[in-house]
């Protein structure tokens, strides 16, 4: 690093709201003078990007890898929820995430998971009670209590969830929330209980009233949950209530973007830079009270440089004055990376995943394109059947959870949505307690796709017939320990092989990932049941 760096352009001061011509001393990684004067420069010189809420793992990267492809587009921090190795490895993976992120120049952000297990409705690899959260949230490291899912327990006062969110605002930490389609007098409850947050909104209705209440809506656009078009609209009304994230991003979409693509969307909308810029950074420095620098004398060195608002190329990324990115490459290194795991499951068998017919319908999962809720459909079974079957010309397929933790027997429904003609697909990342889940249109498929997984002790899979492939995953059966652009290559070439079996939705696997989350409604499958959401209980497969 230089002893004393200037750059001049066009700076945003988003503390301020506003824009001028001058030069930006940068001396040891601080800001040392801001100096406002006309300059031949055209770039822009911006605070960097804030991704408000991001769960690393979904990236199938370990931290240090996954700020590699984040810093290129601009990314130097993100307020990251470290719940799904949590899942996995309890506190132990918190701290492995914590490792792994001190080894770059980059702004983690990480929470205490609050809901680990989600639900006592499935089989997780580990427990995060009260005392982990306090021991957590007390540490430095740990700057928010990560999203509480569990709103039932918010709603119904629960002594534990109560608790861990005491313990975050006796600390002054943020609470971050997690209640989907929760409308009324439940909303305004859940609020007042002390939630700041909410990322799952999907609909500007249900944003707006939430707003009004005084919580603050994250609008995301990950690679299976896509509500910026439905909620964008509301940035212009409360600038300071809104912020932009990723949730779960999958890697060939992290490398070809970030938040840098909201910013550049919602410019395209119209609205007012400033406004964008606000939302992207300090807003979430503001709310999570992060240390990222904002551009101004003092602060970190924290920055990006830019061609213009319009096209929003990233020329480059600097991190406490550190240059980190530079015209789309990575200059930060690659660091060997641990591989923790707990994996115990046996192959499964095919008669394992045949299912007797009881009744004349049965309950099915409707999977929806770009949306983590589902639907609630029937299927009539053909008359005379001995078992339920695969029906692909009605988009039928069987979908199944498989416990990895300990011996058990899958439990399996059935899934619309997919579109599949053939072959299977499976993978050991199913939110929240990631058991191998599987979706597929013949048991012999969905055994294989499942028994690769099971090989590899952990991983995303395809198969039909003699063919079929993997990308490992060996990091608690959630991350991969290769270079991130591998990774995404690898990736790519996995959900093309799915979408070959008919698939049309935009990111199968990371769709297939979510039929498994409880929390979200109305109609899941975990590996203990089929789910209802709404009802938040479990349902039988036959309809009476």
């Amino acid at each position: 690093m230089k002893d004393s760096q200037k750059f001049s352009g066009q700076i945003a001061d988003v503390v301020n709201g506003r824009i001028f011509s001058g030069t930006v001393t940068v001396e040891q990684g601080l800001i040392a003078s801001i100096y406002g004067h006309p300059v031949e420069e055209s770039q822009f010189i911006l605070p960097g990007l804030i991704d408000a809420h991001v769960h690393i793992e979904s990236s199938m990267l370990v931290p240090a890898e996954f700020a590699r492809l984040a810093v290129v587009h601009g990314t130097i921090g993100t307020v990251s929820d470290p719940h799904e190795i949590g899942n996995v490895l309890g506190v132990e993976g918190v701290e492995y995430m914590i490792e792994s992120a001190r080894q770059v120049p980059f702004y983690f952000n990480f929470g205490a998971p609050s809901c680990v297990p989600a639900t006592g409705f499935e089989t997780a690899g580990s427990t995060i009670g009260i005392k982990e959260v306090t021991e957590l949230l007390n540490r430095n490291e740990i700057r928010y209590l990560s999203e509480m899912m569990n709103f039932p327990g918010v709603l119904s006062n629960d002594d534990e969830v109560m608790d861990k969110v005491k313990v975050a605002q006796m600390l002054q930490k943020p609470v971050d929330g997690h209640a989907p389609g929760l409308r009324g007098h439940d909303a305004l409850r859940y609020i007042e209980a002390g939630i700041s947050t909410d990322h799952e909104c999907y609909t500007y209705e249900e944003a707006l009233e939430k707003l009004k209440h005084g919580m603050k809506i994250i609008i995301r656009e990950g690679s299976a949950a896509k509500n910026f078009e439905a909620l964008i609209g509301l940035l212009d009304l409360y600038p300071d209530m809104i912020m932009f994230c990723s949730d779960d991003k999958h890697p060939d979409d992290l490398r070809d973007g970030h938040v840098n693509e909201l910013v550049k969307r919602a410019m395209q909308k119209g609205i007012d830079f400033m406004k964008v810029l606000q939302a992207a950074t300090l807003n979430p420095v503001r709310h999570y009270d992060l240390e990222c620098g904002l551009l101004q004398p003092g602060d970190p060195a924290d920055f990006i440089l830019i061609d213009n608002p319009e096209s929003f190329r990233v020329k480059a990324t600097y991190i406490r004055g550190e240059m980190v990115a530079s015209e789309g490459k990575t200059l930060l290194k690659r660091f060997a990376a641990k591989i923790p795991n707990n994996f115990t499951c046996d192959p499964v068998e095919i008669p394992q995943l045949q299912v007797a017919a009881k009744g004349k319908a049965i309950r099915v999962i409707e999977a929806l394109n770009e949306q983590l809720v589902t639907g609630e459909v029937q299927y009539t079974i053909p008359p005379r059947a001995p078992w339920v079957e695969c029906d692909t010309k009605s988009d039928v397929l069987k979908l199944v959870v498989y416990n990895r933790y300990k011996k058990a027997d899958p439990a399996i429904a059935f899934v619309k949505g997919f579109g599949m003609k053939k072959g299977a697909i499976a993978s050991s990342v199913a939110h929240d307690s990631h058991n191998i889940i599987a979706a597929g249109a013949k048991d012999s498929d969905i055994a294989s796709a499942i028994n690769r997984v099971v090989k590899e002790r952990g991983g995303i899979s395809w198969a039909e017939g003699a063919d079929g492939g993997i990308l490992s995953l060996p990091v608690a059966g959630l991350m991969s320990d290769g270079d991130g652009f591998e990774v995404a290559a690898k990736y790519e070439a996995l959900d093309k092989e799915a979408k070959k079996l008919g698939s049309k939705l935009s990111s199968p696997y990371m769709t297939l990932s979510f039929m498994a989350l409880l929390v979200i409604p109305a109609l899941k499958l975990s590996d203990k049941g089929l789910f209802d959401g709404k009802k938040f209980e479990f349902t039988d497969l036959w309809v009476e």
